[in-house]
């Protein structure tokens, strides 16, 4: 019989009738010939007011005493629901996270899932039951209740269905599906009906507040489609699977993280190791870093520039200058007032000029770009953030995503569990240590058909990127990594990499905007190496960007440009140095290959 997981956020379980409306879409479900596990959040804003009491009886409550509080918000939920369930005549039980057999990691407040046991809800199920689990919970080792931080009803609910090798795992929520865009930020934003897990994965991570990342990262680890649905109405939602259709745009969702705070970095040695000494305090200190970038060195310095959520400026700025003073260099621009704008999509990887006409689109809006990024499916812009609304605004216009019409209903793919090992195979080869949420590297590759040019210290104002690429596009260079950095006061620098035999196309063009822009000078090289490593768990693992920079360290290689994303690390060094960093990735990486 076929296997369906629901979950419930706390909106849709939030007073007695709201919970009686979703036993009664999980007895449809049931009586439509499927077993039915459920998995419910704490009730509206509980787990918001059992925090506020913590903080009025203890400034810094012990972490190990706030999952024993915060639990009980999901158990009251879990018994209201099955009590909703027996009152229509049904048959439910109601489970906690240790009761299920959520094993996890110690830590308290962001536990990691281990394992889960299948026995005592299969037993349930095969006994007529719809089993009511409590999200966002489990136990550790020695028994004490842990939770699993942000967005883990979500979490427990895919991962439940991975284990149970459910057909698919149905997220009900106050919304109608996945939005091009938040429709809380921008009205005109339209629903999607199907979208890709590195979509979502990198929608999620900046801000879309539909999914969280650790959630779709079990969807794409373990093949689980996930079905984004209304709780307050019966509209078919969006499905989050690999197979995915897409709408054939270039972009299919835009993004804004609202409050960044801006670090640069400015002439620190330009030698292999550098950018580790950086960035390794930092992540020792569990400081979230988003957008990081690294051009190519002046007179022997280079500049680094990253992002870090506004609150933890303060913590990085310290780390920093313990670093730079055993390094040298110095701290340069501090900006807490930016937010980053991105488009993300996997036409991008089919179809030329989308970074041309995002940055032409916020040149004529008006909004400079502090710094850029880019990888295969995501373009972001790091710009100020009295300028973000306008910039989401127009670029959302730009790519025709306030025009998307969705269709009838999405297609919700079958999982084929004929195919390749059995889940439980998949899961015991996973790493001991961290159990069902290992970091799993898809593929460690290397690009050696490229080369590299950079315009050192072009100003930094509206169009100057937009000019520059709209040129290159022109001549009919392809470009693909896009890095801007921060060089001194109103300047940037900009790198691209473009094919080898368009090298010198792209060449002349970008000694002509040099001279136009009186920019400082063009830099290139012909013969450069593209390393590139991407997987599943990049953004919630942090220690993978670390991992990159440990092991090209250790080999003596150093790092020319850099930038990362939620599903990729990217990295260029000398051309001569590929297969040496190649080789040494593979060693640093083996235990999470994907076999």
């Amino acid at each position: 019989m076929p296997i369906v997981v629901q979950k419930f956020g706390g909106t849709s379980v939030a007073d007695s009738q709201k919970i009686l409306a979703a036993a009664r879409k999980a007895v449809r479900a049931q009586q439509q010939g499927n077993q039915v596990v459920m998995v419910v959040s704490a009730m509206g804003k509980n787990t918001d007011t059992l925090i506020s009491l913590a903080n009025e009886i203890n400034d810094r409550p012990p972490a190990r005493e706030m999952d024993m509080l915060l639990s009980t918000g999901e158990q009251v939920s879990v018994a209201l629901m099955a009590m909703a369930i027996d009152s229509l005549g049904y048959k439910a039980t109601s489970l906690t996270g240790a009761q299920i057999g959520i094993k996890t990691d110690s830590s308290h407040t962001k536990a990691r899932i281990q394992s889960i046991s299948t026995d005592r809800i299969k037993a349930l199920l095969d006994d007529g039951n719809i089993v009511i689990a409590a999200g966002f919970q489990g136990i550790d080792k020695n028994s004490n209740i842990t939770t699993l931080g942000r967005g883990g009803s979500d979490t427990t609910a895919v991962s439940l269905a991975a284990v149970l090798e459910a057909d698919q795992c149905e997220i009900y929520t106050d919304v109608d599906g996945i939005y091009t865009t938040d429709p809380r930020i921008l009205p005109e934003a339209c629903l999607v009906r199907q979208v890709s897990y590195d979509e979502m994965l990198e929608l999620a991570s900046l801000g879309a507040g539909v999914m969280h990342s650790r959630s779709v990262e079990f969807g794409k680890k373990f093949n689980v489609p996930i079905h984004v649905r209304s709780s307050l109405s019966d509209v078919p939602g969006s499905i989050i699977a690999d197979n995915a259709e897409t709408s054939g745009l270039a972009v299919s969702g835009a993004a804004l993280t609202k409050d960044e705070a801006l670090i640069c970095v400015l002439d620190v040695p330009d030698v292999p190791g550098t950018i580790l000494r950086i960035f390794e305090p930092i992540a020792e200190k569990k400081i979230t870093v988003d957008m990081i970038v690294q051009n190519v060195a002046d007179d022997g310095t280079t500049t680094i520039s990253f992002t870090v959520p506004r609150q933890e400026a303060d913590e990085a700025i310290e780390s920093v200058k313990e670093s730079i003073g055993e390094l040298g260099g110095k701290l340069g621009l501090v900006d807490r007032d930016v937010s980053k704008v991105s488009v993300v999509g996997l036409g991008m990887a089919e179809q030329t000029g989308v970074a041309n006409r995002m940055f032409k689109t916020l040149a004529d809006a008006d909004v400079n770009m502090e710094i850029i990024t880019t990888s295969e499916i995501k373009i972001s812009a790091l710009v100020k953030r009295d300028k973000s609304l306008t910039a989401l605004r127009g670029v959302h216009s730009e790519f025709g995503l306030d025009k998307i019409v969705a269709s009838d209903a999405p297609q919700v793919p079958d999982r084929d569990k004929s195919a390749g090992p059995s889940m439980a195979e998949v899961i015991q080869s996973l790493n001991d240590e961290m159990g069902m949420e290992a970091l799993i590297i898809d593929d460690i590759s290397l690009d050696q058909t490229q080369s590299r040019i950079t315009v050192s210290k072009i100003p930094n104002r509206p169009g100057a990127a937009a000019q520059l690429f709209d040129r290159v596009a022109a001549s009919g260079v392809f470009v693909d990594m896009i890095v801007q950095s921060y060089a001194s006061g109103q300047l940037a620098d900009i790198t691209f990499t473009m094919p080898r035999d368009q090298f010198d196309d792209a060449l002349k063009v970008a000694e002509e905007v040099c001279k136009e822009f009186r920019a400082q000078r063009v830099e290139s090289k012909r013969s450069i190496a593209k390393l590139s490593v991407s997987g599943v768990g990049l953004r919630s693992h942090t220690g993978v960007a670390i991992g990159v920079f440990k092991a090209l360290a250790e080999a003596k290689i150093n790092v020319e440009a850099l930038n990362t994303s939620e599903v990729l690390v990217n990295v260029v060094v000398d051309g001569s140095e590929g297969e040496k960093g190649l080789k040494c990735l593979g060693v640093q990486f083996a235990n999470s290959m994907r076999s």
